[in-house]
């Protein structure tokens, strides 16, 4: 901490001055200055005021604005969270709330202002699937500040965002098999692919990092422990938890055949189009060439977990084989297989 009292003359009078450099808790340079003090003891007296609010303010800290207190959070989420997930925070947040809170006090935000970040801001700019992106990253960014100790209630509480449900389009169990016998048919290079997605309900990134070390044939099993996707490379699988999906004797006699055609690490075949991010497009083609329902490549994935329902699986085993940790994600697929409904009338 720097202090100075000095003195200057004023139209012929002596007056003081009492200058205090020094930081705060987060090591933010504070300064305070006073002019036209009459008296040395004055001076002092303000000195020692100022001496005791930054000593305080290294106590306690500043409060946050909004724009300071969303860096603190984007750095603390970059320890943990995927890049991409850190720069989805980054868009929705800078983009929709930063513009009209950034140097508004953290404290100073109420449930109105986000009620009109939320839903009078993107009014014709985003979908409700956004808008509810939107709330999550906010609700997670000011639930940050009173972990901290920073906000005493978080101002995004009870607001919601209804979505209505977007119906999964899947193929039957009739569908999946003539799908996959047109595209050995013709050869298709995404043939493999394919048939490990209904085969086993992989997500995408997780059938791309898939290598040979991760499948025992002799114990039938898979072993499905990371993820590639083009924004992050290799990581941890989506729910960060391993699982194992079993290997049935069809997906075994699979696997035995395409063992001898490869010569690498890599299960499948690393097409151009799935790096790019494009197995939905050529999904979607396909099926309009062999004229089966439009599904896209995730759609393989619900594919798999209706049919298993439909077949009777129990909820918890298609909930281990396909890493879902919410029965209310693996409800929506129970729905459409109609298996909650079944026998009903």
């Amino acid at each position: 901490m720097n202090m100075a009292i000095r003195s200057y003359e004023l139209n012929g009078k002596k007056f003081y001055e009492v200058y205090v450099n020094g930081t705060d808790l987060r090591g933010r340079r504070v300064q305070r200055r006073k002019r036209a003090i009459e008296s040395l003891r004055k001076a002092g007296e303000a000195e020692f005021a100022f001496k005791r609010e930054l000593a305080k303010l290294r106590e306690e800290g500043v409060p946050y604005t909004w724009g300071e207190w969303l860096e603190v959070a984007l750095a603390r989420m970059r320890l943990d969270l995927l890049p991409s997930t850190v720069m989805n925070y980054v868009s929705y947040a800078k983009t929709w709330a930063s513009p009209a809170w950034d140097r508004l006090p953290l404290a100073s935000i109420t449930r109105e202002q986000v009620f009109a970040v939320v839903f009078e801001g993107t009014q014709g700019r985003l979908t409700d699937t956004s808008r509810r992106t939107l709330l999550k990253h906010l609700k997670r960014v000011f639930e940050m500040a009173v972990e901290d100790g920073r906000l005493a209630r978080n101002p995004a509480t009870g607001i919601k965002v209804k979505v209505a449900e977007v119906d999964k389009l899947v193929l039957t169990g009739e569908e999946a098999r003539f799908f996959l016998q047109e595209a050995r048919a013709n050869g298709h290079r995404f043939y493999p692919i394919w048939a490990m997605a209904l085969m086993t309900g992989m997500r995408s990134g997780e059938l791309a990092a898939l290598t040979w070390g991760d499948v025992d044939l002799g114990a039938g099993t898979i072993s499905v422990c990371r993820q590639w996707t083009n924004k992050n490379g290799l990581t941890a699988t989506k729910t960060r938890r391993s699982r194992v999906v079993p290997v049935s004797q069809e997906l075994s006699g699979f696997l035995k055949e395409l063992r001898l055609k490869s010569d690498g690490v890599r299960v499948l075949p690393f097409l151009t189009e799935w790096e790019n991010g494009m197995q939905a497009a050529v999904t979607r083609d396909f099926c309009a060439a062999i004229g089966v329902g439009p599904v896209k490549f995730h759609d393989l994935r619900a594919t798999f977990i209706t049919n298993l329902l439909s077949n009777g699986e129990s909820l918890a085993r298609v909930m281990s084989m396909v890493g879902h940790t919410q029965l209310k994600t693996t409800n929506v697929y129970l729905r459409k297989a109609g298996v909650d409904v079944k026998g009903g009338t």
